[in-house]
């Protein structure tokens, strides 16, 4: 079989994200996961959030979450509270935790992400917290 191969201006931003579901102004793309590559357990993302975009405090109770900050600076959110996060940092949130970035800067913040034990956001369990980003 050969291997999936994409490019990053191939992918189309996902569409019906909603500010309900804690999806804030955020420009999302999955360049792999079970639509795309028929991945069962692994699910790799882009996304930009530009000035004021966040992606509210949620969990996942079927995958574990990397991201790399690529570009920018912003808060990531955690069950212990908000921290610093910028360029060159990587953060690893187990199943279950709650987590999320908020980026509080005048620039945009890219991100490289994964998610390791689901092929999909409906699969990997996916749970907004109702207290959203700021009362925690």
């Amino acid at each position: 079989m050969r291997p999936f191969r994409t490019n990053l201006r191939k992918v189309p931003f996902i569409e019906g994200l909603s500010p309900r579901d804690g999806w804030i102004n955020m420009q999302v793309q999955f360049l792999i996961d079970q639509k795309t590559a028929n991945s069962d357990k692994l699910v790799l993302g882009w996304t930009v959030l530009p000035p004021g975009a966040r992606h509210d405090r949620h969990r996942h109770f079927h995958a574990e979450e990397f991201l790399l900050v690529l570009k920018g600076e912003g808060l990531i959110y955690t069950d212990e509270g908000d921290e610093p996060a910028g360029e060159g940092d990587v953060v690893f949130t187990q199943r279950g935790h709650w987590h999320g970035f908020n980026n509080t800067s005048d620039e945009e913040v890219t991100l490289v992400w994964g998610w390791s034990g689901a092929g999909s956001l409906e699969s990997a369990g996916y749970e907004v917290s109702a207290e959203g980003d700021h009362d925690h």
